[in-house]
């Protein structure tokens, strides 16, 4: 995984978010405030339906 380059959300700003790193197979997530403790890989095919879930609203709650 150090071959890929780590990426955060430019909407982060300052604050501690997820990071990823992507490639043709795959995603990789890791929490950018502990990168050491790994990472969660999934297939390329299943992150772009989870950014597609993310896009339509499936996994919005009501925090309030």
């Amino acid at each position: 995984m150090n071959d890929y380059t780590w990426r955060k959300s430019g909407r982060s700003g300052k604050v501690n978010c997820v990071e990823v790193a992507l490639s043709a197979e795959f995603a990789a997530v890791r929490d950018s405030k502990a990168p050491e403790s790994g990472h969660l890989v999934v297939d390329s095919t299943s992150w772009r339906r989870f950014l597609a879930g993310l896009k339509a609203g499936r996994y919005d709650r009501d925090l309030g």
